[in-house]
């Protein structure tokens, strides 16, 4: 193999991916970017270690790619998998340059730094150090776009059967700890119209609000239901939770409101079924609104990301646990790991970092957690592309 003469030192690697504008938004066309200028680095790289690359534009987005990057023959192996882009940034609460890795006591800032650029340069790293010029099952590089708004890359590598692998690493921020289950999730937003007139008499008009007084009162009650119903206790929140989080309606404290709106986030568990559950959602308000005369309309605000589960005794898990000496655990935020499933793969969520830094000001990672990264994703490497009979079973961190 290539002694990977194209490719920077990781730390080096980590500050140019940091230095990529590519933020995505759903909600702000003017803040959204193309991950292209990741998605480059990431191939030139990965060419300079021998690996093969392919290029796939996501369609029905904007300059949008998902990459594709292997390492020897055949079906099986493993994927190292990551998003390239990042949330947009609030310029008035960072203190350092977003886009500048920046070191401090320790900690490694910037844009992406946690939530998952530095996984990105990891995996290159660590294809680097471990990688055998002719591995016995494929190693994949995978970076796709789009994971923080509508996860149009993810879906897209799922729908196209690009990847066979057997197994597959997602780099979100778990600080090197294992995660093998997250809940689902999806936004909608109903509308109620009614009809706006004169307060001083009811009779004038037919308020929104008050019907949505009866719908949030059905919403609590159906979210009762479903905590009740649905339990894992490998979860810190065991059941489903249901969130009405905004509401807008009405103009003026003297006119009967036309219109209310109300906006709610469903979190689902494994072995819930996404659509399901938001159909049921739709159904109860549209029942306990049939008498209101308001006309209900439904929008929705995130298709949603389905609940993911690994069983426990996957190779992939089983490996992650030894090397770590973590037990997989279970997590509340969503990933890209249902669509990885969808394509036939094992999937465990692990990457350096903690989720408590992602999408904040003055975003950072542990410099202690890169290099323990590398060297467990070396670990797995070995394990699921390598000769597994002689993988060690180091722990690592």
């Amino acid at each position: 193999m290539n002694a990977g003469s194209d490719c920077p030192p990781l730390r080096s690697m980590i500050e140019r991916l940091i230095a990529c504008d590519t933020v995505s938004s759903s909600a702000d066309p003017n803040l959204d970017h193309s991950n292209r200028p990741v998605i480059d680095l990431i191939a030139e790289w990965a060419e300079g270690l021998g690996f093969r690359t392919e290029l796939f534009e996501v369609r029905g987005e904007k300059d949008k790619y998902n990459l594709v990057a292997t390492l020897g023959e055949g079906p099986g192996g493993l994927v190292l998998g990551g998003h390239a882009d990042t949330v947009p940034w609030d310029a008035h609460r960072w203190t350092i340059d977003p886009f500048r890795a920046t070191e401090r006591d320790g900690r490694l800032y910037g844009l992406g730094s946690c939530d998952m650029k530095s996984f990105l340069a990891l995996s290159v790293e660590a294809a680097r150090r471990f990688a055998p010029s002719r591995p016995t099952r494929p190693l994949h590089l995978v970076v796709t776009a789009d994971e923080e708004t509508t996860m149009s890359g993810a879906r897209a590598l799922a729908a196209g059967g690009e990847l066979q692998a057997e197994a597959a690493v997602i780099g979100e921020p778990t600080m090197l700890k294992p995660v093998r289950m997250h809940k689902g999730i999806f936004f909608d937003r109903v509308r109620l119209v009614g009809c706006a007139g004169h307060s001083s008499d009811p009779a004038y008009g037919n308020s929104a609000i008050d019907g949505m007084h009866t719908v949030m009162s059905a919403l609590y009650d159906l979210r009762a239901e479903l905590a009740a119903k649905h339990r894992n206790e490998a979860f810190r929140v065991p059941g489903p939770t249901l969130n009405l989080g905004a509401i807008h309606g009405g103009d003026n404290p003297n006119r009967i409101c036309g219109e209310c709106s109300l906006s709610y986030d469903l979190r689902i568990l494994p072995g819930m079924d996404l659509e399901e559950q938001r159909q049921a959602v739709q159904t109860r308000i549209r029942e306990v609104a049939a008498d209101t005369g308001l006309d209900v309309h439904f929008d929705t605000l995130f298709t949603g990301t389905p609940p993911a589960e690994t069983v426990a005794e996957a190779p992939i898990v089983r490996a992650a646990e030894e090397l770590t000496g973590e037990t997989a655990r279970a997590v509340a935020f969503g990933t890209e790991a249902a669509f990885y499933q969808r394509a036939g793969m094992d999937v465990v969520i692990l990457g350096p970092g903690s989720i408590a830094q992602a999408h904040q000001p003055d975003e950072f990672v542990a410099l202690e957690q890169l290099d323990a990264g590398v060297e467990l994703l070396g670990g797995l490497i070995q394990r699921l592309c390598g000769d597994a009979a002689t993988a060690g079973t180091r722990r690592v961190g």
